[in-house]
């Protein structure tokens, strides 16, 4: 039987939107929405394993109240603005694998600032990632609202604007353009041959993006905070968590 690990992370520390790994959202600690979905996946999918990455007492204690619970504590040199996260999530990752005697096949990382995810996303994401041998991980993407072949600019050492990427040929409207995506954060799955090639990105030569078919957004400011509590308050998601 296949072997999963879904990884929870949430550093303690934030100054975008303070404490917000456990901050209330529509009345819920954020970091729940997060094991809620875990749990839904893991109920369907016999041999899959939740872990929480953490430094914080106060998240573990947050998330033992929503039925996750772990002795693993993040290392302070993985608990820095500067410590990347494909680090944190290969050191939790062999933490289990020696304490359950398991080596995972695949890992699909949760993150804690975007929850807009469903099930069937992570379904589908597997699939897509299935049919895909060669690809070492997929990550979600949402549509770009602006596309750098048409309305995006950068600018140039003479001080003037150009287009991001200026096609031979200029595109004249934004749908004639090349589709392009944001990484709207939500989900990671990685292949065990993702961590024996010793990535450190999430974007490689051989990664797959899984496109969102719903609103999904991650929160940054005190802003998105508001705006998906609203959402999620007057049920304008469209589709249920």
């Amino acid at each position: 039987m296949p072997h999963t690990l879904i990884t929870i992370c949430a550093r303690g520390g934030s100054k975008g939107i303070p404490g917000k790994n456990i901050r209330a959202l529509n009345g819920k600690p954020l970091i729940h929405y997060s094991i809620e979905t875990a749990q839904r996946y893991a109920v369907a999918h016999p041999g899959t394993d939740l872990v929480l990455s953490t430094d914080s007492e106060a998240i573990k204690g947050e998330a033992a109240g929503a039925g996750l619970r772990t002795d693993y504590l993040r290392p302070d040199h993985l608990a820095t603005d500067s410590a990347g996260k494909i680090g944190v999530i290969r050191h939790v990752k062999e933490w289990m694998e020696q304490r359950t005697g398991k080596q995972y096949d695949l890992v699909i990382d949760l993150d804690v600032t975007s929850p807009l995810r469903t099930v069937e996303d992570l379904e589908l994401a597997g699939q897509q990632l299935t049919a895909h041998p060669g690809a070492l991980n997929l990550f979600s993407v949402s549509p770009a609202g602006r596309n750098p072949y048409f309305n995006m600019v950068e600018e140039q050492p003479d001080g003037t604007v150009d287009l991001a990427k200026r096609p031979a040929t200029p595109f004249l409207t934004r749908q004639a353009a090349p589709p392009i995506y944001d990484m709207n954060a939500s989900f990671y799955l990685y292949t065990a041959e993702f961590f024996e090639q010793g990535e450190q990105s999430a974007i490689t030569k051989a990664s797959l993006g899984y496109v969102v078919p719903h609103l999904c957004f991650d929160l940054d400011e005190p802003l998105d905070f508001e705006i998906m509590d609203y959402l999620l308050r007057e049920g304008k998601l469209g589709f249920s968590l």
